[in-house]
């Protein structure tokens, strides 16, 4: 059984980088214009939910961003080290794609464009399906059972939460609000 090339394992990073650059060319604008006409429509949803989502600004975003960047190129490069083989590598691939089908599944949810559907039919989920393929060929590739699937999502939350907290403290902090 022979081990995976670069493209599978750094081809994560690429395709996180450009699906990314969408989100934040993207969000700033995207709050600002639906935002407003989402929390009319969807009264149930708490009002914090809508102003923590209203105070994210351009660059707290991208900062965010960044943090999530230095945690998928950790994990690709254990990938690549691992010729495929890093539990890490295979369940930040696998949580890749699931974020990619919940990206689709919020457009879906407001009837419109969310940011990050664009790039996720079109990146996301064909490379994740490529690179899964790509690690059952080499005879790498975890079954992806249910759990991994609930795990993976935890994993992303709590990353997800730790960089917009880290980029929160850090835009507060630049701006001397602390």
């Amino acid at each position: 059984m022979s081990d995976v090339d670069r493209r599978v394992t750094y081809g994560l990073l690429a395709a996180w980088a450009l699906h990314d650059a969408e989100e934040v060319i993207m969000v700033p604008r995207w709050v600002r214009s639906r935002v407003p006409e989402l929390r009319e429509q969807h009264p149930e949803v708490p009002a914090r939910v809508w102003d923590r989502l209203e105070s994210i600004d351009g660059r707290e975003f991208a900062i965010a961003v960044s943090g999530m960047g230095v945690l998928i190129a950790a994990a690709a490069a254990a990938g690549h080290r691992t010729g495929g083989r890093s539990a890490a590598y295979q369940g930040v691939l696998l949580a890749f794609g699931l974020h990619g089908a919940g990206h689709l599944a919020q457009s879906a949810a407001v009837r419109g464009y969310t940011p990050g559907a664009a790039t996720s039919p079109l990146i996301v989920i064909p490379f994740t399906l490529w690179a899964r393929g790509r690690l059952r060929r080499a005879g790498v590739l975890r079954p992806a059972r249910p759990y991994d699937a609930v795990a993976g999502i935890a994993l992303t939350a709590a990353a997800l939460g730790a960089t917009h907290g880290l980029a929160r403290w850090l835009t507060r902090r630049r701006r001397g609000r602390l």
